[in-house]
């Protein structure tokens, strides 16, 4: 039995309006997950094209290191 399964097996034992908020949640993940895939793979120029601009930046030495950086 799958992780999946086992979950569906677990919520089908709740009352239904807990399973019903349960169905709406993973809908919701799902909608959530199928948006960020459309955008980033919509924006893959972009992305692209930005990432081109930091390497060409770090190259000619216009980034300093700063926060995080500096650990």
């Amino acid at each position: 039995m799958t992780l999946f399964q086992q979950a569906v097996a677990e919520v089908n034992r709740l009352p239904m309006d807990q399973q019903n908020a349960i169905a709406a949640l993973i809908l919701d993940e799902l909608e959530d997950e199928q948006r960020w895939d459309r955008a980033f793979a919509s924006s893959q120029d972009q992305l692209s094209k930005l990432a081109a601009r930091a390497r060409e930046d770090i190259r000619k030495g216009r980034v300093r290191k700063v926060g995080f950086d500096e650990l």
